[in-house]
């Protein structure tokens, strides 16, 4: 038995880590067209969408990796994610006026269909059943031994 836990992109795992690639890719496109374009009309928006693109990125490549380090930065990353989209959230719809633009989390990722309000809720239970499973391994590894 190896010290890694099996990988989180195996099964259900795999729709999540399609989902974070195409985000990924669909906040990189929009936060780097905004920021080449229009920086000036809402730097901190299009700021937030650059963010959020890097952690989408982040979660992306830790979902595929394997390892120990590689699903704490999933978690530590979907974590963010999941504070930020809250946040980002409920200021776009308390004060507006912070947000002159959309980013990916404004109004809970209602741009993105809520997917990023979704996503991290998701992909934190999937990976604490990967940890649960991890963690489940050796006890049956033990007793099915035991039993030969």
């Amino acid at each position: 038995m190896t010290d890694e836990p099996r990988p989180t992109a195996s099964g259900i795992g795999r729709v999540l880590v399609v989902v974070y690639a195409v985000l990924a890719l669909a906040a990189t496109g929009r936060s780097a067209y905004q920021i080449a374009t229009k920086l000036d009309e809402a730097p901190v928006a299009y700021a937030l969408s650059a963010l959020a693109a890097v952690v989408y990125v982040v979660a992306t490549v830790a979902l595929v990796a394997r390892g120990r380090t590689a699903y704490r930065v999933a978690v530590a990353a979907i974590g963010f994610e999941l504070v930020g989209v809250l946040a980002v959230g409920v200021l776009s719809l308390v004060d507006p006026v912070l947000f002159p633009d959309d980013t990916v989390w404004s109004r809970f990722g209602q741009g993105y269909v809520f997917i990023p309000l979704v996503l991290p809720v998701l992909g934190l239970l999937w990976l604490r059943r990967v940890r649960r499973a991890h963690s489940d391994a050796p006890a049956a590894d033990a007793r099915s031994g035991a039993a030969s």
